[in-house]
């Protein structure tokens, strides 16, 4: 029988026989995600799932059965903290159906949470020493109100300090609205630790991307909604349209009472100016 040729997302790993798998998949060398393919098959499937390599048949020793699953990350120990964590980070960007298939659904808040710091925290920083240096050149402190909220050296500083605890107080406000907005629409299938697992590898793993001048920001927000939008759904085994709403329920609510006061003031303003 034919080796197997083994991809990590658009990455080359190379071809290797299904004995150098086993053994790579027990080491963490290599995923339960990665992606395998032979001669005569019609797709490529992850090694989870690939003929002749079933996780049943991983074992440690006689009657010893090893669980190769969760994300990189949450297996660091075995793969490297840094290796883990972009791993994890590129595994969740580019596939992000594969990533929250494999996240593990529970086993506590320490893993996600610590991921979610770093990846968080990184974008904050960084996205406020750009904007503090675009606030010093030609103004644009003056014509955009949020250059001009970090226009100070002191107030980068303070944001610097405290985008840790920002990063935290958002994850749990965030999840918190998401899983009660899952409930209501009958997509919560599973706790709150779950809802609080995506959140978590979703904003740990977009923030990055502020890193990138002027447009970072905008992109980190639009794919950190498509991620936990999928996130959700494959997580909690609910439909996506039910994840949709979830995420965008708080939006929508939020915008309604925004040109709902807005309207409300015009109104004000017309009937004192009469």
């Amino acid at each position: 029988m034919s080796d197997i040729q083994v991809n990590r997302g658009e990455t080359k790993l190379g071809v290797f026989s299904e004995e150098e798998i086993k053994e790579g998949l027990r080491s963490g060398r290599f995923l339960a995600t990665d992606i395998g393919w032979r001669e005569g098959m019609p797709n490529w499937v992850p090694l989870s799932q690939f003929p002749g390599v079933a996780l049943a048949e991983l074992a440690a020793g006689p009657g010893t059965a090893v669980v190769v699953d969760g994300l990189p990350w949450e297996r660091r120990q075995a793969l490297g903290f840094f290796p883990a964590f972009f791993e994890t980070l590129k595994l969740v960007l580019l596939n992000p159906t594969a990533a929250f298939a494999s996240m593990r659904k529970e086993g506590g808040l320490t893993d996600p949470l610590l991921y979610a710091m770093i990846g968080g925290s990184l974008g904050a920083i960084v996205g406020a020493v750009w904007q503090l240096l675009f606030s010093s050149i030609g103004g644009m402190g003056e014509r955009n109100p949020v250059f001009a909220m970090m226009g100070s050296g002191m107030s980068a500083v303070i944001w610097v300090v405290l985008a840790p605890l920002f990063v935290v107080i958002g994850l749990f406000v965030c999840a918190g609205i998401f899983h009660l907005c899952l409930m209501l629409v009958g997509g919560a299938n599973r706790p709150f630790e779950t809802t609080f697992r995506v959140v978590s590898y979703s904003i740990g793993s977009t923030n990055p991307l502020c890193i990138i001048p002027i447009c970072g920001g905008a992109v980190a927000f639009i794919w950190n909604i498509v991620l936990e939008c999928i996130g959700l759904a494959k997580a909690h085994d609910t439909t996506t349209g039910k994840a949709v709403i979830a995420v965008l329920l708080p939006v929508i609510v939020c915008c309604g009472i925004f040109f709902l006061c807005w309207g409300l003031l015009i109104g004000i303003l017309m009937h004192a100016g009469q």
